[in-house]
């Protein structure tokens, strides 16, 4: 029996669409199996999204949302943390995410990885959302006299080989945390 697609929630969807993604990988997931998981025609998955891509895309920012801006909400309302340190920590756990994802979720940061050079509009939000939270640990750290947009976006950009997912594979590297560590000293004192 079909579940109505009234009753069938975007939510419901992308729950379905994330478990389908890692059991087959991105390139062999189908819409077809997403329906197949939901019990319901693949026809009822396009009422929802028009498309196999706008599906990879909500599912991509529901990923983005719950496992790398909340954890980095987190580390942004931290009220223990103050000025450098705390803008460090911030940037530190941005790495530790992108590389613990690239590693032991694969399937999810292959999807992402994938999203990002086809949904430019989803990922200049998700990039402004972090760029925002360092602005605002900038701010409120009284950090340094630039404008705190203008050292967010630069500190996002001066780290990016070590987030970025284009430079996934150099996070195997021994050397990747050493390197972190050199380029993070060099901002801390152009902040200082």
């Amino acid at each position: 029996m079909e579940k109505s697609s009234d009753i069938l929630t975007k939510e419901q969807i992308l729950i379905a669409t994330e478990d389908t993604l890692r059991r087959f990988g991105v390139a062999k997931t189908s819409v077809t199996d997403v329906a197949k998981v939901l019990g319901v025609s693949h026809g009822t998955i396009y009422r929802h999204f028009k498309s196999k891509a706008e599906l990879l895309e909500g599912v991509t920012e529901k990923w983005l949302n719950e496992k790398i801006i909340a954890p980095l909400t987190e580390v942004c309302q931290d009220s223990s943390l103050l000025g450098t340190p705390h803008l460090q920590r911030y940037i530190q756990t941005l790495i530790e995410l992108k590389q613990y994802y690239a590693r032991d979720d694969e399937e999810m940061f292959e999807m992402y990885t994938r999203v990002t050079e086809q949904a430019a509009d989803l990922i200049d939000q998700h990039i402004a959302h972090i760029v925002d939270q360092l602005a605002d640990i900038i701010a409120h750290g009284n950090i340094t006299s630039v404008q705190p947009a203008q050292l967010a976006r630069t500190l996002f950009y001066a780290t990016a080989r070590f987030h970025h997912p284009a430079h996934a594979y150099e996070w195997k590297s021994p050397a990747i945390d050493q390197e972190f560590s050199d380029v993070w000293m060099l901002l801390e004192k152009g902040i200082s």
